[in-house]
């Protein structure tokens, strides 16, 4: 790993910051939309009483670094995908799963911080990277940049790269066509034959159904569809 220290090390992942979690932990999110951050679904979690977390007490620190952020958020709204159940003990299906998307309360336009594109499934073998933040490491983000996909299973990717408790919600990159783009989302650690692995979430239908959440979600806030009514728009494991 390489810690982004400086502004000229960052300045390429400045759109990944650090989710404060009410004040009792951290995760890792990355900007998607210039108003929307995507993380992993357990982040919203209590670990210890397994109950939702008040998203209103969630705030994204983008790009930051030694005390500082390059742009300080709330969450207005936040979205878990509908076929996820947080379990202390997880398991591949939950991974599958393991999404949300948090709404900041301002869109962050700032020049130096443009949202990612979201590619829906790298191969295997392919090289990619993870943007995180950790134990240890929490005051600046960490780049992993050798690291590969191993698998494709169950709607998520087996990965090569590193990961530990707070990196949980952290995008993992791969380069195509010249441009950074998300493939997946950090949302445990494993061990497969001795060799630690990260286990992430596949996006793709997982994310066009999430942004139908959050879609359906803001609709029946602002009376547009009443609660209730259908809306079709649409190994060993250790969380990090």
């Amino acid at each position: 790993m390489r810690r982004l220290t400086t502004g000229d090390d960052a300045k390429a992942w400045e759109a990944v910051g650090r989710l404060n979690i009410g004040g009792t932990g951290f995760c890792t999110g990355a900007l998607i939309a210039p108003n929307m951050v995507l993380t992993a679904a357990h982040c919203l979690f209590d670990k210890d009483t397994g109950l939702r977390i008040n998203h209103t007490q969630v705030e994204f620190l983008a790009g930051w670094r030694n005390g500082r952020a390059s742009a300080y958020r709330s969450v207005k709204e936040a979205v878990v995908h509908p076929d996820y159940q947080y379990i202390r003990h997880v398991n591949t299906e939950g991974v599958g799963n393991d999404l949300a998307l948090l709404q900041l309360d301002h869109p962050i336009r700032n020049g130096k911080i443009q949202p990612f594109l979201t590619e829906a499934k790298p191969e295997r073998g392919a090289k990619v990277a993870v943007v995180s933040y950790g134990t240890g490491r929490s005051d600046a983000p960490s780049l992993q940049e050798l690291c590969s996909v191993l698998a494709l299973q169950q709607g998520m990717l087996v990965t090569s790269c590193s990961v530990d408790s707070g990196s949980s919600g952290a995008p993992i990159f791969m380069v195509q066509d010249g441009e950074v783009q998300i493939v997946s989302i950090v949302s445990a650690k494993a061990e497969v034959e001795g060799q630690a692995v990260s286990l992430g979430t596949s996006l793709g239908a997982p994310l066009a159904q999430l942004r139908a959440e959050m879609v359906a979600q803001q609709a029946v806030r602002n009376g547009r569809i009443r609660p209730g009514m259908r809306n079709d728009t649409g190994a060993k494991f250790l969380k990090p």
